[in-house]
């Protein structure tokens, strides 16, 4: 009965050696871009940089915003295992407010969807806010 026992359990093992498969792994450098201040009008393009960490092909399948202000671009060709890539994103930077979008990235990865974030906030220099003071009140005398 050991003998059964320890063999069923050395083949359970060696199964799973050999049922490991080659799996490709999306690894981002970061998944936030922080715009910081920007000016409106200015350059909107950032990019996304990610090394395929697995041994297989990485195939981005899609690039999806959370809003038609932000498009993406994804890599048309397969990333190689080792290799880097990008996604780039353009924001509009004519629209005057907080950025704070979200890109879905799905592709053929072990992590199949990764989320990942722009923000930063467009002002427009040639405005003046309504919260800074342009003259003393009254009170203030």
């Amino acid at each position: 009965m050991k003998k059964i026992c320890t063999l069923l359990l050395l083949s359970f093992f060696a199964l799973n050696v050999f049922a490991q498969e080659n799996v490709a792994k999306i690894e981002f450098e970061s998944t936030v871009i922080d715009y910081g201040t920007i000016e409106k009008g200015a350059d909107g393009v950032r990019v996304f940089k990610f090394t395929n960490t697995g041994n297989a092909p990485l195939i981005v399948s899609k690039v999806k915003s959370s809003c038609g202000c932000t498009v993406p671009k994804k890599p048309e060709k397969p990333i190689m295992p080792g290799e880097e890539g990008e996604i780039q994103v353009k924001y509009d930077t004519n629209r005057v407010n907080p950025i704070r979008k979200t890109i879905t990235v799905t592709s053929n990865a072990d992590t199949p969807t990764v989320a990942l974030k722009i923000k930063g906030t467009v002002i427009d220099p040639n405005k003046t806010s309504l919260m800074t003071p342009t003259k003393k009140s009254v009170v203030e005398k």
